[in-house]
């Protein structure tokens, strides 16, 4: 049962790590549609009025959300990192750092996931209802810019998130295997020594 387990925590714990890359490189590219389709829209930041395309100034709104996602997707990483740090993805018997790196991991995790979509879904409803669609596709058509309308890299959080939570899910439940094993061994042991003696 003990080499199943085994195996297990190792592939979770490499589940983790990636699950915590994917958050940051979707933090990377949740911009690349804004950029390519808004940036170029904008002639003055501070006069919304000169701009040929209402609502594009959510380019630079999102900036300050994007630099923090990017710290957050870091801190995943280095999250993911402590359990191997501790040794979680092979120890056969977990001890308090182990436990600690499980709950930092899963804590994080559930954290970055409820603050981020919550931020994401107000930008994508700011994006929706203040951009001028009509005059976006107006200015690509003459300028020769990149067009788009679509909320894919809004959306797909749906998915990088559901990942890391289902991560997560599987480290903790990984610990508790762990920890009825641990006990159901101590309860052997118990037993042999009481029957040698």
């Amino acid at each position: 049962m003990y080499k199943k387990q085994l195996k297990l925590q190792n592939a979770v714990c490499l589940l983790v790590l990636v699950a915590s890359v994917i958050v940051f490189l979707y933090a990377l590219g949740i911009m690349t549609d804004l950029y390519e389709s808004l940036y170029f829209t904008i002639r003055n930041p501070e006069n919304p009025d000169r701009n040929p395309v209402a609502g594009s100034l959510i380019y630079y709104d999102m900036q300050a959300f994007n630099k923090q996602f990017l710290h957050v997707g870091i801190g995943l990483i280095l999250a993911s990192l402590l359990l191997f740090i501790t040794s979680t993805h092979v120890r056969r018997r977990y001890y308090v750092g182990n436990v600690v790196a499980v709950a930092v991991n899963a804590v994080a995790n559930v954290a970055a996931a409820v603050w981020a979509s919550t931020q994401i879904a107000a930008f994508k409803a700011q994006y929706l209802s203040t951009v001028d669609f009509e005059a976006l596709a107006d200015f690509a058509s003459k300028r020769n810019t990149y067009y788009t309308d679509s909320t894919f890299w809004f959306d797909v959080h749906y998915v990088v998130f559901c990942i890391a939570i289902v991560a997560n899910v599987l480290l903790v439940a990984n610990l508790i295997w762990k920890f009825r094993l641990m006990k159901e061994e101590k309860q052997l042991i118990e037993a042999g020594r009481r029957a040698a003696a």
